[in-house]
């Protein structure tokens, strides 16, 4: 759900000294590096300006941070519609969960536990989480997967080319490279629950050894699991790119418009029982008594994105990175209210009548603009990094009524709330890998970052706050033999609060000190890692289970807690047609004495486990491959027991659950006509299983059964997952 809030107006800009002076210390920087380097190399040696920019944004094997990549290949098969974060659940430490139950629509993600706002988000290094909420919304980008060429995924505190809030953890996409040869895709899915997907790709190769655009076209619907979560979607990506003997420049625009009926409200255990595909939203009671749902109860908006991208190519040890980027998103979210009353809404009475039915909508126009910056030396001992960012985020929120049984004084386009936001971020930092010596390399990373938001409504009250950070980061690799990797490493991250934090209270800034060891095992046929981590937060800021009326997930500072686990994932190539990967993660999350209002009584809980944090968190992928065009997959995950709430009650209790996937694929290289045309199926669910993999927990005090005493209740809410489901697909290249 996108959180639609109320704001005082400000429309005050902010650029402080402090962020000029970043810039200037960066451009000296990459002035020095660029003149006072050694001779400067023929320019015809570059081969790969794509990778120049890859290596610019990306961690490799040298760098003491818990991280897997998946690649274009891994993906294309299974991309049949679903949302990336269903695309990356057999991952290590990832859970996700979907709304709408099939994996379409608004999703979400978490990785060791930590929330979708901890789980830092960038395309080709520009940040995506929303800047209030730090949220992610993949609904604004419906087929992204089909424009991506790999992802990363960074567990623990990330590196700072991968974002400036990088926190529980870290995702970097990076959009497909610039191809060669011109090229034109057409793909086209289907499967239950009328879902769909259409997919035009084009490119014109390099143009005079120059120039290429490229672009793609997709729509997709889908009906949805659950009753009316149904989701129309359409989405849009096109790139130029002009490549020179040392210049790479991209300019990037895509974007998405989508139309979601909610299903946020989740169901509780009764119904989650009797009916589990029952939706509430938009239920009202007519005139006549008769109980129906509003058929336009949806969530609609739409975010377009522009990316200009300038990579340089100095010399063989120099290159630099400059990028500037907008997002622009507009829309509402709209929904009927029965017995509203007027004053909430600013209106006057309407004769004995101090309560209406109406129709709402909130409204989200926000922009987002900066820009990053990075300067890169690499010889044979040394990789030093020297960058930065400074984004500004300027929100106005307001809300419309567009109908009113009892109309009261209200005029048409009159709006009952109009607030406004202002967010800016802005940091340095240097990040370097030495080789001290055969054996071992050395990691440093140093990062500082102010960010300052001003707010002013009823919900967050008068915000103007600024804060300064310093996260530094170093770590140690030891090869043992060229094959086994040792490494350490420490981390520090500090988080500010989200515009939810504000509306539930006066919160904190959090922070973490990321403790990793690892081994790292690579031969011809197989790859193991394991880590081990201890995550010590204070002040962090855990999910309560609650959700606000807008369905958003609430959360509070909880003093101290921490995260001990082991994680374990491989690649085992058992026979030339044979693959498997699994991946276990085990973990203890615990609230250090946790402190909770019950009964009217403020009680300490002692050690308890924070909220939606299994200890036990597993996958697998078991690939048969009889020949080359040919493929079997077999895809497991195994997601433990979770509280949904922190006092480790027995309404909070998630259950554990265990589903299989089923993916088939078969590649023809016809001779005329088409370069390639792939048939894809995926079996969702192959077992049926009937799980819950998200939902909520709330509390309430009972003040009025026996006057004078204070009894606390609760109650929970789930999100169902749906059964056997199946998804098909032909890709056809030309």
């Amino acid at each position: 759900m996108k959180i639609i809030f109320k704001l005082q107006p400000n429309c005050r800009r902010y650029f402080n000294l402090s962020s000029f002076r970043l810039l200037s210390i960066f451009f000296f920087l990459v002035s020095y590096g660029a003149f006072s380097q050694e001779k400067k190399t023929d320019s015809t040696k570059v081969n790969s300006l794509d990778e120049v920019l890859v290596a610019a944004i990306r961690i490799d094997s040298k760098t003491p941070v818990t991280f897997t990549n998946l690649n274009k290949k891994e993906i294309k098969t299974r991309n049949l519609g679903q949302d990336i974060p269903i695309l990356m659940n057999y991952l290590p430490s990832v859970v996700t969960t979907s709304d709408a139950g099939n994996g379409i629509g608004y999703t979400g993600i978490r990785v060791r536990g930590s929330d979708a706002t901890r789980v830092n988000i960038t395309i080709n290094g520009i940040p995506y989480n929303d800047s209030e909420s730090q949220g992610t919304y993949w609904v604004n980008m419906p087929d992204f997967a089909s424009s991506l060429e790999s992802v990363q995924l960074q567990r623990g505190v990330g590196s700072s080319t991968n974002g400036s809030g990088a926190f529980g953890a870290s995702l970097n996409m990076l959009t497909d490279n610039y191809s060669k040869k011109s090229s034109g895709e057409i793909s086209n899915s289907g499967g239950s629950f009328n879902s769909r997907k259409n997919t035009v790709k084009f490119s014109t190769g390099l143009l005079n050894n120059h120039f290429e655009i490229a672009g793609r076209l997709s729509v997709l619907k889908s009906d949805g699991y659950i009753d009316r979560s149904s989701s129309d979607l359409k989405s849009y990506f096109l790139q130029g790119t002009y490549v020179g003997k040392t210049t790479l420049l991209k300019a990037l625009a895509f974007g998405g418009k989508e139309k979601t009926y909610q299903s946020w409200n989740g169901v509780d255990a009764a119904t989650l029982e009797s009916n589990r595909t029952f939706n509430s939203a938009g239920m009202f009671t007519d005139q006549l008594g008769n109980i129906r749902f509003y058929d336009n109860e949806t969530d609609n908006y739409q975010q377009d994105h522009y990316q200009l991208h300038w990579n340089e190519k100095i010399s063989d040890k120099w290159n630099t990175n400059l990028a500037f980027h907008y997002t622009k998103g507009k829309g509402y979210y709209e929904n009927y209210k029965e017995d509203a009353a007027f004053t909430d809404y600013g209106l006057l009475p309407v004769g004995t009548e101090v309560a209406t039915d109406l129709i709402r909508q909130k409204w989200l126009d926000n922009d987002f603009y900066g820009t990053t910056f990075s300067s890169n030396y690499k010889d044979e001992k040394l990789n030093l990094v020297i960058g930065g960012a400074y984004n500004k985020y300027e929100g106005a929120h307001f809300g419309k009524v567009i109908w009113a049984r009892f109309a009261s004084q209200s005029e048409l386009g009159d709006r009952y709330y109009d607030d406004y936001a202002t967010k800016t971020d802005g940091n340095i930092f240097a990040k370097a890998n030495y080789q001290l010596s055969e054996k071992i390399s050395f990691y440093a990373d140093l990062q500082i970052r102010n960010i300052h938001y001003k707010a002013n409504s009823l919900e967050t009250g008068l915000v103007n706050d600024n804060f300064n950070f310093f996260n530094p980061k170093a770590g140690l690799n030891y090869d043992l033999n060229s094959k086994n990797t040792l490494y350490f490493s420490f981390a520090r991250a500090n988080r500010e609060p989200n515009r939810d934090d504000y509306s539930n209270g006066t919160p904190k800034p959090e922070q973490l000190n990321d403790f990793e060891l690892g081994w790292k095992l690579s031969s011809e046929k197989s790859k193991l890692n394991v880590t081990a981590f201890y995550m010590k937060y204070k002040n962090q800021l855990v999910l309560t289970g609650a959700l606000n009326d807008v369905g958003s997930p609430l959360r509070e500072n909880v003093g101290d807690s921490y995260r001990l686990g082991l994680e374990v994932n491989a690649d085992l190539y058992l026979s030339e047609k044979w693959l498997l990967r699994p991946n276990i993660a085990l973990s203890e999350n615990k609230n250090q004495r946790y402190y909770f209002q019950k009964d009217g009584v403020l009680q300490d809980f002692g050690n308890t486990t924070i909220a939606f944090s299994p200890n036990v968190v597993a996958g697998n992928y078991l690939t048969f491959a009889p020949s080359n065009n040919l493929q079997f997959s077999i895809l497991s995950k195994f997601v433990g027991k979770q509280f949904m709430g922190n006092i480790e009650a027995e309404n909070s209790e998630l259950q554990s659950y265990f589903v299989n996937d089923l993916n088939v694929s078969y590649e023809i290289q016809p001779k005329s006509v088409f370069k390639s045309v792939l048939f894809s199926v995926l079996v969702n669910n192959l077992f049926n299983t009937k799980y819950v993999s998200n939902g909520y927990y709330y509390t309430y005090d009972d003040t009025w059964t026996n006057p004078g005493n204070t009894i606390t209740l609760d109650g929970a809410g789930y999100y169902p997952q749906a059964g056997l489901n199946f998804l098909a697909g032909i890709s056809m290249k030309f």
